[in-house]
């Protein structure tokens, strides 16, 4: 079952299999960048060059390709290989923040809250006690 709408309010955690894909390589290898390395910091220059697109060509390109900027397209990638780690393991919420990209606990909080719809560690206590019950 497949719920298009969490109970409670909640956002659903993953991406849905009817979002927006690149249609063009460069695109692609930015997005597949992107995924293989969540954290790896991310200014434009770098997968512009890699795509061998200008920064502004890549920006539009990646927009209307995917229908947001790619700077929104990593923090969403980030938000989404946060859960796993909230729930699974009891590294600290700094900790996470890093691993998935965030320079700050602070702002993992933010986004997480801002997409997810809750705070990292209310997600932790949330799902984590319904894991024990599994």
């Amino acid at each position: 079952m497949l719920f298009l709408r969490r109970p409670g309010g909640q956002s659903p955690f993953s991406v849905p299999p009817w979002s927006r894909q690149p249609s063009s390589d460069p695109i692609r290898t930015t997005v597949s960048a992107i995924h293989t390395d969540p954290s790896a910091r991310r200014g434009i220059a770098d997968p512009a060059a890699q795509a061998g697109l200008s920064p502004r060509h890549l920006q539009h390109r990646f927009t209307a390709e995917l229908g947001t900027a790619p700077a929104a397209y990593v923090e969403s990638v980030r938000v989404a290989a946060a859960p796993r780690a909230l729930v699974e393991g009891d590294d600290p919420i700094e900790a996470i923040a890093h691993r998935c990209g965030f320079g700050t606990a602070e702002t993992l909080r933010r986004s997480f809250q801002r997409q997810v719809g809750v705070a990292p560690s209310e997600y932790r206590d949330r799902f984590r006690a319904n894991k024990e019950y599994a």
